[in-house]
């Protein structure tokens, strides 16, 4: 499964990088067909979150702690310190870790949008695709 990362290097620069989330063929209960699940992974807090209508761009900003975000309305426009920009729809999800440095800006679409933001612990690595 794609998902779209923003991360900082060493410098402080962020960057964009695409990784695949590992899945494997689960029934989630016994008279269920099998479809793609990934690894559970620990959170320490879901956080549902309401952007309003109008509210364009955001500042250069960084996360405190890496996050997984999960856009169910909406879209919003990213761009990292090296000056690429990516669009993410609605229905997308995007792990950012870019917790130092100069961080991302965001651009959000005019209507308002609902995010969830599940907060990841430090130093989280996602197991080997």
């Amino acid at each position: 499964m794609k998902c779209l990362r923003i991360y900082a290097t060493p410098d402080g620069e962020s960057h964009f990088d695409e990784i695949e989330l590992p899945t494997t063929k689960t029934s989630v209960h016994p008279d269920a067909i099998q479809f793609d699940v990934t690894a559970s992974y620990p959170a320490s807090r879901v956080r549902l979150t309401h952007i309003p209508a109008g509210m364009r761009e955001v500042a250069w900003h960084k996360v405190p702690e890496p996050v997984l975000t999960v856009r169910l309305d909406g879209s919003v426009d990213y761009e990292t310190s090296d000056g690429e920009v990516r669009h993410v729809p609605a229905g997308s999800f995007v792990l950012v870790e870019d917790t130092h440095g100069k961080g991302h800006l965001s651009r959000h679409s005019p209507e308002a949008q609902t995010v969830i933001w599940i907060s990841l612990p430090n130093g989280f690595e996602l197991p080997p695709a």
